[in-house]
């Protein structure tokens, strides 16, 4: 899974009829902190998530296995809002 941010939508009026009233947002990849850490994807939206939120963010083969897309062109798919990311940095390994 990846940690990723909305930053925008993207908009396509003629693309594969499996893709018509899904929704596709602009995520970057962040960090635990919330720190950019990546570069910009793609990613079909399952959970009516919107700009600005932390989601979750399944690829690959995995994408094809969130709800309503078995068979569908997608890479990246949102399966989750994140409410909130805690981690115990101070721990040795």
């Amino acid at each position: 899974m990846i940690l990723a941010r909305i930053v925008g939508t993207v908009v396509a009026t003629r693309k594969d009829p499996r893709l018509v009233s899904n929704k596709l947002l602009l995520v970057r990849p962040v960090d635990p902190s919330g720190t950019v850490d990546g570069g910009y994807l793609v990613a079909i939206d399952t959970v009516d998530a919107g700009v600005g939120e932390t989601v979750l963010v399944v690829s690959g083969s995995s994408a094809r296995m969130a709800a309503g897309l078995k068979d569908t062109p997608v890479d990246a798919a949102i399966v989750g809002i994140v409410d909130a990311v805690e981690t115990d940095e101070t721990s040795e390994p």
